[in-house]
């Protein structure tokens, strides 16, 4: 099949026009037929997937598919695996029963994650709240309000984690206000943004956005690249406006079964991030949601990738290797080991070429 036969062109609008992004996410894909116009897929294994697990794809993200079954398809196109996954549970990281308002969880003592949008630009196939997403009466106004004064009332809380769905998705004056609001309460010291749209909407980052985002420092930004194929020039421009104007970016990359899942290609997407001044700060394990499992791998799998990028990239460029724990247990880092023995005088210790060295105990 010709790569350049799979997706139909799309108008490109600059980063700058202020209007591009909602015209892109007017002509995403979020129908059967509408995917069936453009890729070669059945319509009727698309629409049963979707009616339990919406869709949306920008045509920006849709352009990056080259053939089928490739990275880019794998994380955008419903999949009927999604479906015949029952084993998962829908929440499977707790966050419902750690959450004293709707869509705020207070799982760590100082800080809390605040799900503000239930929209994003393309709703990935990995995603671990799939049970929310795309579905606009689950997060509102409403509770937006109420997440604010919960952490207003909670002078434990430092750091506020933006999430959702994307953050981005809500309109410029309703960023500003969630922003004013949270930089107003005395003991909120950090904000930090979850977003994905520099990748799968980086027409999203425009001048008057990060001039918001500016306004609110200390702000931070953790992004979400899964494969080279995404480090594009137009997020390499959303990226540079972002650290620009002063907004420390990281990336959270999730371990992908047939995305990411190679030495080579990982090293290369981190390589990457670090040229586009996104710093590589977590390595997901995939979580243990149901609709993903075709998604998951072993943890032995994630832990000989960690130690292939040892001595391969930059320091800089190794992310933390996490694992979310069942049930709330909250997130724990996976190391390689590397110390083959110990006893009160010595360790023995493996490099990263498994050369074995003893080190003074």
């Amino acid at each position: 099949m010709a790569p350049d036969a799979l997706c139909t062109p799309f108008t490109h609008h600059p980063a700058d026009d202020s209007d591009s992004w909602q015209r892109m996410i007017a002509d995403s894909i979020t129908t059967a037929e509408g995917l069936a116009a453009h890729l070669p897929v059945d319509p009727d294994r698309i629409r049963t997937v979707i009616q339990r697990y919406p869709m949306r794809i920008t045509p920006y993200y849709l352009a990056l598919i080259r053939q089928q079954q490739d990275p880019i398809w794998r994380q955008a196109v419903p999949d009927p695996a999604e479906i015949r996954d029952t084993d998962l549970a829908a929440d499977g990281l707790g966050e419902e029963p750690q959450s004293p308002v709707p869509n705020l969880t207070h799982r760590y003592p100082d800080r809390v994650l605040f799900a503000v949008s239930s929209q994003c630009a393309v709703y990935c196939r990995h995603c671990m709240r799939k049970r929310k997403v795309g579905r606009p009466a689950g997060i509102t106004a409403a509770t937006r309000r109420e997440g604010v004064a919960y952490i207003r009332h909670h002078t434990e809380v430092r750091d506020v984690i933006l999430s959702g769905g994307d953050p981005l998705m809500l309109a410029d004056e309703v960023i500003a206000a969630l922003l004013a609001e949270l930089r107003a309460i005395a003991h909120v010291e950090t904000i930090r943004i979850h977003s994905r749209i520099p990748c799968t909407l980086p027409q999203r980052i425009t001048p008057t956005l990060v001039g918001i985002l500016r306004r609110f420092h200390p702000l931070f930004l953790n992004t979400h690249f899964n494969h080279p194929a995404e480090l594009t020039p137009a997020a390499a421009q959303a990226c540079a406006a972002l650290a620009d104007g002063g907004i420390p970016l990281g990336c959270q990359t999730v371990l992908l079964k047939g995305v990411n899942d190679h030495p080579a290609v990982m090293q290369s997407l981190l390589r990457g991030l670090l040229k586009m001044r996104v710093k590589p700060y977590y390595l997901h394990h995939p979580d243990p949601i149901r609709g993903t499992a075709h998604f998951r791998l072993p943890v032995r799998k994630g832990l000989e990738l960690m130690r292939s990028l040892r001595g391969a990239v930059s320091g800089m460029a190794i992310p933390q290797y996490m694992i979310d724990l069942p049930g709330g247990g909250g997130k724990v880092p996976l190391l390689p080991d590397y110390v083959q023995g110990a006893d009160q005088n010595r360790l023995c210790v493996a490099n990263y070429r498994g050369e074995i060295y003893e080190y003074p105990g």
